[in-house]
């Protein structure tokens, strides 16, 4: 059985600056914000958060399949998923449109400036959950509005257990959205920024938007993450990376990690750390596709992390 993948496709063009974004933004004059910088380093990868998150759970092992709309120029993304072993069976091309286009400033600290161009995203909506496959899982992934929406629904009525992560997509809806977004999903993601906006848009604490799901993933970056379910908060460590590289796609990379947790029936304590060993592993490596393990590497590092196994 597979996990069913619902989310944006793009290439990001990912630029580094030498620098503190804070060293360059005054706070008082933002409302006149005129700022360049400087970036020697630039990279083009494939991305987007489906495409990203199926990467991932691959290495894992698992079957991922993605559905996503792209456009005309396509192609080489194409032949990278062969490559990889993950199928277009789902994806759909539209061809006067351009796949997504994410383009990401990081600064030194760590911090990101991004500009998308969503392309043939927009047309998610166009694509729907299939009925005639295996599929166990699915998760909700930045996407566009009316897809997400769509796919939630979907998901729900077709009984297909899913992940809701709304991600950088949680400002296109309004609090009563997210509500029916919260009471149709059967698991909740978010880091600590939209888990602050969550709360504000929707009115409900972290608490109470915990009883209406079978967990609620909260990720805090390098100070782990925190996991409500069954009226308990399970604190789950960071893993520590090698080195710090990149940070573009390790919420993704933790994302697949819950999923490969919840497709093997581990408990919450085994899928969080799972996650965070994710996101490490991704941390140490530019870009969001690149990096690789065998599954031997991954519990070995795993016990070194945690001093258990799985």
């Amino acid at each position: 059985m597979s996990a069913l993948i619902c989310g944006s496709m793009a290439y990001d063009t990912i630029m580094v600056f030498h620098d503190k974004f804070e060293n360059h933004i005054l706070p008082e004059k933002v409302h006149i914000l005129n700022v360049s910088f400087l970036v020697p380093v630039m990279r083009r990868e494939f991305g987007g958060c489906a495409g990203n998150i199926a990467y991932n759970l691959k290495l894992l092992g698992e079957e991922a399949c993605i559905m996503a709309t792209v456009g005309h120029d396509f192609e080489p993304y194409t032949q990278w998923l062969g490559q990889n072993g993950l199928s277009s069976e789902f994806i759909k091309v539209l061809d006067n449109s351009y796949t997504g286009q994410a383009y990401i400033t990081t600064d030194e600290a760590g911090n990101q400036i991004t500009a998308f161009h969503p392309g043939a995203m927009s047309s998610s909506h166009l694509n729907s959950v299939p009925t005639d496959s295996d599929i166990k899982i699915g998760i909700v992934s930045p996407d566009g509005k009316d897809g997400m929406q769509l796919h939630a629904r979907q998901f729900k009525e077709l009984n297909i257990p899913f992940i809701f992560d709304p991600g950088q997509g949680m400002p296109m809806f309004n609090g009563d959205e997210l509500r029916e977004f919260i009471d149709q999903a059967t698991w909740l993601t978010l880091n600590d920024y939209e888990s602050e906006l969550m709360q504000e848009r929707t009115g409900l604490s972290l608490e109470e938007i915990a009883t209406k799901v079978d967990a609620l993933i909260v990720t805090l970056g390098g100070q782990g993450s925190k996991i409500y379910t069954d009226g308990q908060c399970i604190n789950i460590p960071s893993a520590k990376p090698k080195v710090i590289v990149d940070p573009t796609g390790c919420g993704d990379a933790y994302r697949a990690g819950l999923l490969y947790g919840l497709l093997n029936d581990f408990d919450w304590a085994i899928t969080g750390r799972i996650a965070s060993l994710m996101g490490a592993i991704k941390i140490e490596h530019n870009g969001t596709q690149n990096h690789v393990f065998s599954m031997e590497d991954f519990k070995h590092r795993y016990f070194d992390n945690f001093g258990n196994r799985f």
